[in-house]
């Protein structure tokens, strides 16, 4: 049997998914490992408290729990809500976008920066990096200050493009890290707009999922 990533959106926005979706066809291979991506209905509108993150935390934790054809789940949501729960009722990979897109991140450059959504999402940041030991690492942390839904339309691009020029030329960041799903659609022109790498933690999380996959399958 085929591989299967499930790539599951903790929000309700199928728009979101859709997104994604369109995002990862490119990363698709022959033989597979296939990509499916997932809303969670019942989750809320946007990931953006810790309200939100114990809402989606069990959800995510029972999804992963009762699904039988994944043989790799990836939490597409920058906080990374319910990674421990769900990495507790599986013995299958299971990542979160977050942790891939820093874990990439350090492979490019020496300094990265964050575009974060709001305030909210900067200071959990922060907490994130302090526990593990990468705050000298993040040179920067910006929010947006965009709802979830709006991250992922075209007209969000000029904010977009405002804060990640000032993480590279005030902060003096040489990598950048999209930290929404919804912020997909906008890394290759964001790339060209600032001359620096960016990550989006939706590709970097599936790629690592991916090379996990494939080394299995390789071993003797």
């Amino acid at each position: 049997m085929m591989p299967l990533i499930r790539v599951i959106n903790p929000n309700s926005n199928s728009t979101i998914t859709a997104r994604m979706a369109e995002a990862l066809a490119p990363m698709a291979q022959a033989g597979g490992p296939a990509i499916d991506c997932i809303t969670l209905d019942d989750g809320p509108v946007g990931v953006a408290s810790d309200a939100d993150i114990a809402t989606a935390a069990p959800l995510l934790r029972d999804h992963v729990a009762n699904d039988r054809e994944a043989s790799a789940f990836v939490i597409a949501c920058y906080s990374d809500p319910g990674l421990s729960l769900a990495r507790e009722v599986t013995d299958r990979p299971v990542l979160g976008i977050g942790e891939a897109a820093v874990a990439t991140a350090l492979t490019l450059g020496q300094k990265f920066g964050v575009i974060s959504v709001s305030d909210w999402s900067v200071d959990r940041h922060a907490r994130d990096m302090t526990q593990r030991g990468l705050a000298a690492r993040c040179t920067g942390d910006r929010p947006l200050r965009l709802s979830v839904p709006d991250t992922a339309t075209p007209e969000a691009f000029s904010r977009i493009r405002e804060v990640a020029l000032n993480l590279r030329d005030q902060d003096g960041a040489d990598v950048l890290i999209t930290a929404c799903a919804g912020l997909s659609r906008h890394m290759a022109r964001l790339e060209a707009e600032t001359g620096l790498p960016v990550v989006d933690p939706v590709r970097a999380a599936v790629a690592i999922a991916i090379g996990v996959l494939n080394s299995r399958r390789a071993a003797p």
